[in-house]
């Protein structure tokens, strides 16, 4: 990735953070895209750990975006066994379109509300 692209995702994806940051009082659920994998954490800023993360390494079947859309209905699963219903969503710099949308649509399926 070259520095100027590189530079303008680290600008929108502070902006995105510190405007989730400062309405929010929920966890954060954090996405992460590789060139090949896609991951998601939810994240309690508070308490400055982790509460549950969920990545495609173990799901081999599909294409992409329908595992990142497994990876959306793992993390939700988790989610809800440690009594997290409601979280801010961080897309971490990334379009809102393709694989971290369906990762979304996974959690919403599941019952995480954002």
């Amino acid at each position: 990735m070259s520095t100027r692209k590189q530079e303008l995702r680290n600008r929108r994806r502070n902006k995105i953070r510190k405007r989730i940051l400062s309405n929010s009082a929920k966890p954060r659920l954090v996405v992460f895209r590789s060139n090949s994998n896609i991951y998601a954490q939810i994240i309690d800023d508070k308490a400055g750990k982790t509460l549950a993360s969920a990545s495609d390494l173990k799901v081999k079947d599909g294409k992409k975006s329908e595992r990142a859309f497994e990876v959306g209905k793992e993390v939700a699963k988790k989610a809800k066994e440690m009594k997290v219903s409601e979280v801010a969503f961080d897309r971490n710099g990334y379009k809102y379109h393709g694989r971290v949308k369906a990762l979304a649509d996974g959690a919403r399926e599941e019952g995480l509300k954002f």
